[in-house]
């Protein structure tokens, strides 16, 4: 084996357990941006063919997790954004298990209140809310300002609570200054 070759098998390695490690994170994540379980499936094989490609570039930091998130929200809003892609949505099922103590009915009604959100405010409030990332990181991920994340949080959070009327009030976290 020439030694071109071996880097590449440890790199292929270190991507492989990489990959086993955070699949099903990412995968959730995905889920949580745009609702459907296939087209999560379908995010983060997108998301992990684009780490793929850039691996031999890439830090094995603490800023691989962050940047494998962003690949996957980048990828969520670039698909948003493209007017003609429509998916036709075959069924409405609930979440899977697993958010919380909510009853499952709660997490059906919380969830189609959050598929109601505009993408970017959806993307905003999966990494403040689920992924508990700071207004700051937040903002890095999403490559735009702590205010931008603000004022999208506020919005999410208003569309959520006008949604969600007064029926999960504790379940919507008050938007404060920095939070």
């Amino acid at each position: 084996m020439s030694d071109s070759s071996i880097r590449q098998a440890g790199q292929d390695a270190d991507f492989s357990d990489y990959f086993d490690r955070r699949v099903d994170s990412v995968r959730f994540t995905a889920y949580l941006l745009c609702g459907d379980w296939h087209e999560a499936e379908d995010l983060t094989q997108a998301a992990f063919l684009k780490l793929y490609l850039a691996w031999h570039r890439l830090s094995r930091g603490p800023g691989l997790d962050a940047y494998t998130r962003r690949v996957v929200v980048r990828t969520f809003l670039a698909d948003r954004r493209r007017l003609w892609r429509k998916r036709e949505h075959l069924t409405d099922s609930p979440p899977e298990p697993g958010l919380g103590d909510a009853q499952p009915e709660d997490r059906l009604v919380l969830w189609q209140a959050l598929s109601a959100v505009a993408p970017k405010q959806r993307a905003v409030l999966v990494l403040r809310y689920w992924n508990d990332l700071s207004v700051e990181d937040t903002a890095a991920a999403l490559k735009c300002s702590p205010g931008t994340v603000k004022s999208q949080s506020a919005k999410g959070l208003a569309t959520l609570r006008q949604r969600l009327g007064d029926r999960y009030p504790e379940r919507i976290p008050l938007d404060q200054e920095g939070a």
